[in-house]
């Protein structure tokens, strides 16, 4: 800017030709100057104001309108932070193939202390001792006169015992919004469900996460906010598993079993609608480990997927199928049963004396081990292998449970010839329930592989074809005839043409090697209907016994069958399936056959 002169010497020279006052040119100059000054400093201020006005301005639209947004929306469940770290509260839930919930969640409290804020820590500890019994009075005194700001009281608490809390008083106990896992039908179906737990924890929110079972093995899935408003559909019936269970745990009982499994599973899809073990738990309050032991004591143990047991002659079929595919023997070949045989200084006998000879459906059905035996070396040890494996009975199920990866079959170390023939009537080889119920599947659906599933499938996927529909008509005809005429007659439902096969396997002892003479691993595989399948049932007893006929009886025809036709009995009808009536010609009487 150009500065002006107060005092311009033409105006002076010019005021004072004229006899006026020189000074009175610097005073006019320096006013204007004043004057021109004061107005651009107010128009700065003005546009100032104008530009702070309208950021006001926009501040309060935005307000508004974001006001206006929330009185119009839904209210929804906040999300929680500790720490300055987001915590994701929302989990989908679970339900089985028919959308009957299995787990959800339910909105609860978490109770701590802020010992600092505490009016009164001996009435506060003392009525705390009153509402959770298992609290300790002297500890909770300890913690609240102690250094510490702020600890957990209860990670979850009922609203009774948050009104109880609240009713002590006390200003520095305290209650955070929490969500929990609920589990609504109980120790239904635990071993699948597995369980949740608390991960990351702030005052206003915990992470729910998933401990076992499908919770942890799609914890990823679950906890994923934008899968929150869908639910994980399993293939699980939860009628049919109510069934199961029921009746498991009745046989297991009449049995004085050490636990039970069972496996229901669909011959096409690969579909588990059932599987349950016993003892279970509550997934509610899951208990914890066993920190000593055998781990297979604890009611967390999942015999049907995680347990791994000689199955004993559920495993013959496998020999006979795999023989005749071959062209080595047919339904009618007769069979040496003379015994026994010796192999390595060691003797395979026969339960009973079956005579000279069988033919190889009669092997089958009055399962003799030496029978089986002489097939299986016929077969060879490399030939049985390559079978059993394609069958998934070498390695572990892709099961959907975070167990069954771990669960891999105990393989003979060096594959000889007496490994060929103990295999061939289920010793020296251990597999899981499950194992054998998806081979099973494999075997008689008309012989394609299937991988078994705990997830909701649409239609089927044909697997490898693993023997021919010829081969697998026989083989089902052959488990027919074991239920008709042999070990598992216990096992006939009136109505449903179940086949099946018997094992009972001496049970291996924990230490020193050996088997125990007193204890066996009773299994009852079975299909139904026999001559159009449709579903599996695997059920297996640990140390059943029972006194029958004048004795005490131990093996799987007087264990294992009786429950599984139970379970056939009761399960059927749910899933579907009509009962055969038989018509009896002119009379114009029908009965249901057998």
């Amino acid at each position: 800017m150009t500065r002006i002169p107060l005092r311009p010497l033409a105006r002076i020279l010019e005021a004072r030709s004229k006899g006026e006052n020189p000074d009175r040119i610097e005073r006019d100059n320096l006013r204007h100057r004043h004057e021109e000054m004061r107005g651009r400093s107010r128009l700065r201020a003005e546009g100032r104001l104008v530009v702070l006005a309208g950021l006001f301005l926009c501040a309060f639209i935005v307000v508004g309108v974001r006001m206006g947004v929330l009185s119009q929306s839904e209210p929804r469940e906040t999300q929680g932070a500790a720490s300055g770290v987001s915590i994701a509260t929302a989990r989908a839930e679970i339900v089985d193939r028919n959308g009957r919930i299995l787990a959800t969640n339910m909105a609860t409290h978490a109770l701590y202390a802020q010992p600092p804020m505490m009016v009164d820590h001996e009435v506060a500890a003392r009525e705390l001792v009153k509402i959770f019994p298992d609290m300790d009075e002297e500890k909770l005194l300890a913690q609240f006169g102690g250094e510490r700001k702020f600890l957990w009281l209860r990670r979850k608490i009922s609203p009774e015992q948050q009104q109880l809390v609240h009713d002590i008083g006390e200003p520095g106990l305290l209650f955070g919004p929490r969500d929990m896992r609920l589990y609504p039908n109980g120790n239904l179906a635990a071993h699948i469900l597995g369980g949740a737990g608390f991960g990351r924890e702030g005052v206003s929110a915990a992470e729910v996460v998933g401990v076992a079972g499908v919770e942890k093995r799609f914890d990823d899935w679950l906890g994923d906010p934008e899968n929150s408003g869908q639910a994980l559909q399993l293939s699980l019936d939860l009628t049919v598993q109510a069934a199961v269970e029921q009746v498991l745990a009745g046989g297991m009982g009449i049995m004085s079993a050490k636990g039970a499994a069972a496996v229901l599973m669909d011959v096409y899809t690969g579909e588990v609608i059932s599987l349950a073990s016993l003892p279970d738990f509550d997934p509610n309050n899951r208990p914890r480990p066993l920190t000593q032991g055998d781990a297979a004591d604890s009611p967390l143990f999942n015999r049907a997927v995680q347990g791994l047991y000689e199955l004993g002659s559920t495993f013959k079929i496998f020999a006979a199928a795999q023989a005749i595919e071959l062209g080595l023997v047919n339904q009618g070949t007769m069979i040496n049963t003379r015994g026994p045989i010796t192999s390595g200084g060691f003797r395979i006998n026969d339960f009973h004396d079956y005579g000279p000879e069988l033919s190889v459906t009669d092997v089958i059905v009055e399962s003799s081990n030496v029978g089986i035996a002489r097939i299986a070396i016929q077969i060879g040890a490399e030939r049985q292998q390559e079978f059993l494996a394609s069958l998934g009975l070498l390695t572990a199920t892709p099961l959907e449970l975070i167990e069954a990866p771990g669960a891999r079959p105990l393989k003979p170390r060096r594959w000889q010839e007496l490994s060929t023939m103990t295999v061939s009537y289920g010793h020296g080889l251990s597999t899981s329930p499950l194992h054998l119920a998806a081979a099973y599947a494999s075997l008689l659906n008309g012989g394609t592989l299937v991988t078994p599933t705990i997830i909701r499938q649409e239609g089927v996927a044909r697997g490898a074809r693993v023997i021919s529909s010829e081969v697998s008509a026989q083989a089902r005809d052959m488990l027919r005839q074991v239920v008709v005429r042999g070990t598992a007659s216990f096992g006939d439902v009136q109505g449903y043409q179940v086949g099946g096969k018997t094992g009972s396997a001496d049970k291996p002892k924990e230490t020193g090697g050996g088997y125990y003479d007193d204890k066996v691993i009773a299994t009852f595989a079975s299909v139904f209907p026999a001559n159009d399948p449709r579903y599996v049932l695997v059920v297996m007893l640990d140390e059943p016994e029972i006194f029958a006929s004048g004795e005490l009886r131990r093996t799987a025809g007087w264990t294992a069958v009786p429950v599984a036709a139970e379970i056939i009995r009761r399960a059927a009808p749910l899933l579907g399936l009509k009962p055969e009536i038989a018509s009896q010609g002119a009379s114009g009487v029908t009965l249901t056959s057998n």
